[in-house]
C-alpha cells in the first residue's frame, strides 16, 4: 500500500513525525508537507507566487519533499507532479489541535484531505484535541495504523474523506468510537487594534471559542465526552432540499424581469 502523508503544522511537527514512524510498519510512505506551520489556511492554493519544492531525506520514508506553499498545494503537486506511483491513500495529520464542526472549513489539515478526494484519492484527516506543547501523539498514531490496517482489509471507499478527532486523554480513558455529524464551532472574533512603528493601523485576530449546546450525535459532543469522533465528509455542498423551491422562484423571477429568455423545464 502506498500512502501520501501531509499536514498543516509543517514537516518538522511532532504529529507528522510520530505518524510516519508508526505507518512505516504497514505501508510504503511518501511525505510532502509545508516548510512551516500553515494552520487556518483552509483550501487556499498558491497562484501568485512560485511554489518551491525541496527534496529531502526522512527516516523510513521512500521519498520526501518540503513545499513552500499550503497543505492543498502539497497534495496537488505531490499527486500531479512529484510521485510517479499511484497513491492508495492520503493521510493529513496528526494535527496539533482539533478540527471539529465548522472548523473543517478553516482547517488546512482537512482541506489537504479534501483535495485528495478532488484528485480521486481516498483520504483521512487525523487531529488530536490538544494545544499543549507536550502533547503525546503516540496513541493517535497507533490508532491510525490500526485503522488503516482495517481499511486495507475492508477496502477503502473511493471519493471518501473521513475526519477523525482524538481526545487528549490517556488511552485508558477513551470511552470508544462514535461516528458523528459535524457540530457547532463559533468564536467571539476579537480584533485587537494596534499600530506599527510608522503609525499605520493593523489588527490582530483573537478571541476564544464560544460555549454552545451540542447535539449528542455531533463530533464536538463526542470529543468533549472522551470519544474518538469519526465523521465522513461529503464535498458536495448543495442544499438539495431547496432545489425545487428555488427552481420555481427562478422561473417566476425570470418571467417578471427577463421574459425574452428561455424558460427552463
Amino acid at each position: 500500500m502506498k500512502i501520501l502523508i501531509t499536514n498543516d503544522d509543517g514537516i518538522h511537527a511532532r504529529g507528522i513525525q510520530t505518524l510516519v514512524q508508526e505507518l512505516s510498519q504497514i505501508a510504503e510512505l511518501y511525505l510532502v508537507a509545508p516548510d512551516r506551520e500553515r494552520s487556518g489556511t483552509g483550501h487556499s492554493i498558491t497562484v501568485f507566487d512560485p511554489i518551491k519544492v525541496t527534496k529531502t531525506t526522512f527516516p523510513v520514508v521512500k521519498q520526501a519533499w518540503i513545499v513552500s506553499g499550503t497543505p492543498v498545494d502539497c497534495v496537488k503537486i505531490a499527486i500531479a507532479r512529484l510521485i510517479e506511483e499511484k497513491i492508495d491513500l492520503v493521510i493529513s495529520g496528526i494535527n496539533h489541535g482539533s478540527n471539529l464542526g465548522s472548523d473543517v472549513l478553516y482547517s488546512g489539515t482537512v482541506s489537504a484531505a479534501a483535495e485528495a478526494i478532488i484528485m480521486g484519492c481516498p483520504s483521512l484527516a487525523i487531529s488530536l484535541d490538544s494545544d499543549s506543547s507536550d502533547s503525546d501523539f503516540a496513541f493517535p498514531a497507533q490508532f491510525t495504523r490500526k485503522l488503516v490496517t482495517s481499511l486495507m482489509h475492508w477496502g477503502i471507499a473511493p471519493k471518501t474523506l473521513v475526519n477523525i478527532n482524538i481526545p487528549a486523554v490517556e488511552s485508558s480513558q477513551i470511552k470508544g468510537i462514535r461516528v458523528c455529524k459535524l457540530g457547532l464551532r463559533n468564536y467571539d472574533n476579537l480584533f485587537e487594534e494596534r499600530q506599527d512603528p510608522r503609525g499605520n493601523t493593523y489588527y490582530w485576530l483573537g478571541g476564544g471559542l464560544l460555549k454552545e449546546e451540542q447535539d449528542q450525535d455531533s463530533d464536538v459532543y463526542a470529543v468533549e465526552h472522551d470519544y474518538i469522533s469519526v465523521t465522513p465528509i461529503n464535498l458536495d455542498l448543495t442544499n438539495y432540499a431547496l432545489i425545487n423551491r428555488y427552481k420555481k422562484l427562478a422561473v417566476s423571477f425570470q418571467k417578471r424581469n427577463y421574459p425574452e429568455l428561455e424558460i427552463p423545464e
